[in-house]
Parts: C-alpha cells; sequence; structure tokens
C-alpha cells in the first residue's frame, strides 16, 4: 500500500467537502457570526468580516487541496526516488495542512483571532516540503545517471 498516494487521496476528498461547505453552506453561518463585527482591513480596503472569514476557510481548502496534490505526487514517486527525503517532505506537507489549512479553518469556524498567530507555521512547512521535495527528486535523477552509466 502506498500511504502517501491513499493519504493525499483522502485529504483531497475533505479539501473538495470543505470547499463545497464554504461555498454553500458557511455563508449565512458567517453572517450571523461576523455580522456585527466591524469590517477587516485588506490591502487597505475595509471588508465585512464575514466575507473575510469565508475567504480565509476558502484558502485553507484550496491549501489543503494542492498539498493534498503534492502528497498524491511523492506516492506515484515513492517507489523509484528518494524515500527518506519525500517521505521528510510528505510529512511537513501534512504538518503544514494541519497547521495552515486546519488553523484557518477554525479561526473562521470558532472566531478565534490568536489561530493566526500559527498559520505562518504552516506556510512555512509547505515551503520545506516543497524544498525537500525537490532536492529528492534531483538526488534521486543523479542515482539513476551513475547506475544506469
Amino acid at each position: 500500500m502506498n500511504r502517501w498516494g491513499a493519504l493525499g487521496a483522502v485529504l483531497a476528498f475533505w479539501a473538495v467537502i470543505f470547499g463545497a461547505f464554504a461555498a454553500h453552506g458557511l455563508e449565512d453561518r458567517f453572517i450571523k457570526l461576523y455580522g456585527d463585527q466591524p469590517p477587516k482591513m485588506v490591502m487597505g480596503h475595509p471588508i465585512p468580516a464575514a466575507h473575510k472569514y469565508l475567504q480565509d476557510f476558502k484558502t485553507g481548502a484550496e491549501y489543503q487541496f494542492w498539498h493534498a496534490f503534492g502528497l498524491l505526487f511523492i506516492g506515484a514517486f515513492y517507489p523509484h526516488h528518494s524515500r527518506r527525503l519525500l517521505n521528510a517532505a510528505g510529512y511537513f506537507f501534512v504538518t503544514g495542512i494541519l497547521l495552515f489549512s486546519g488553523c484557518l479553518y477554525l479561526l473562521a469556524l470558532l472566531n478565534q483571532p490568536w489561530l493566526g498567530m500559527i498559520v505562518p507555521l504552516g506556510g512555512l512547512s509547505f515551503l520545506i516540503g516543497w524544498f525537500l521535495l525537490a532536492i529528492g527528486l534531483c538526488k534521486s535523477q543523479e542515482k539513476e545517471i551513475v547506475l544506469n552509466g
């Protein structure tokens, strides 16, 4: 069983559900939850708080999907490339999904702004994961060149 591919598929499945939930089920909830809050400033413009938090939730789903796709990619290349680096990349992607997407979901749903301080750690985990994936694929190509002569 390819655990990275399977985990990527499961996380992509949930990303689609969360995205659909954001598109079709959260607007009224957020208007009730955030309707009386002052607008949030985004790029120098006031944005209704309900809209801001809905966008945050959608951003969490989008990043979860892209990194679940990254896990599928790791799963596809895992049998033929540097397992140590691909495993590390996979763990960083999962950590990023939990910290970045998970905190955005909770921030939006529970109105807990302090969770926003954790989100950049998830972004950093994503970046490290992509870096390790690139190195793992490059090192694997070098190994193949040496072996095939």
